[in-house]
């Protein structure tokens, strides 16, 4: 079952069920989706337009990158729920022989650097997100500006719920040069993206 796939309801359903996954990580990615996605209604609402005319080409190659974004967020939201599902099945692995103990370890490894990768994979998406949205600021259909406010905070709440993500999962990494890896990318995709949704919401709330 795609959860791409699902209906609204369905989804909020099985989020709000006893089921594990989808949990945050998939949320998170979702949040981006809709964030580039106003972003990209911004676009389709300035295409077209004479009066925005000469920032249409600027529109046009942001829609570009920013319908990959979309297909890639979207994507991403069963990636999270797959992630986490490989990583619970390696722990129910047995582990009664010492042959299937060295197994389950080895899973256990495989599978939770995938369940950070995918998380820290949605901050960059997040990230790519907030820069193409900046690049509309005042340069886009002005009815709908507060449309990329919105946009903004959706791609930053993918971003900071990744990161949740990516951080439960460091503790467990072994590797401890990829561990320290794994938060010194995150933190820096956390920074840049929270002044960047700042910079974004103040200019959107200072042009009303």
């Amino acid at each position: 079952m795609k959860l791409a796939d699902l209906n609204i309801r369905k989804y909020n359903e099985l989020l709000a069920s006893s089921e594990p996954a989808p949990g945050g990580g998939a949320a998170s990615a979702l949040a981006g989706a809709q964030g580039i996605a106003l972003s990209l209604m911004v676009i389709n609402l300035t295409i077209g337009k004479e009066k925005y005319k000469e920032f249409e080409p600027l529109c046009l190659d942001v829609k570009i990158k920013a319908e990959k974004l979309l297909e890639d967020l979207i994507l991403g939201i069963d990636k999270d729920k797959d992630a986490f599902n490989l990583l619970s099945s390696a722990y129910k692995m047995p582990k009664d022989t010492i042959k299937e103990k060295v197994l389950r370890s080895n899973a256990i490894i495989k599978t939770t650097i995938g369940a950070t990768e995918v998380p820290l994979e949605a901050m960059q998406q997040g990230l790519e997100g907030l820069k193409l949205t900046y690049k509309l600021i005042g340069k886009s259909n002005k009815s709908a500006v507060s449309d990329l406010g919105v946009a903004a905070l959706n791609l930053l709440s993918c971003v900071k719920g990744a990161w949740l993500n990516v951080l439960i999962n460091i503790p467990s990494i072994k590797d401890l040069n990829m561990a320290e890896d794994f938060k010194k990318r995150g933190q820096a995709i956390y920074t840049e993206s929270e002044k960047l949704c700042e910079e974004i919401y103040n200019k959107v709330a200072s042009s009303f």
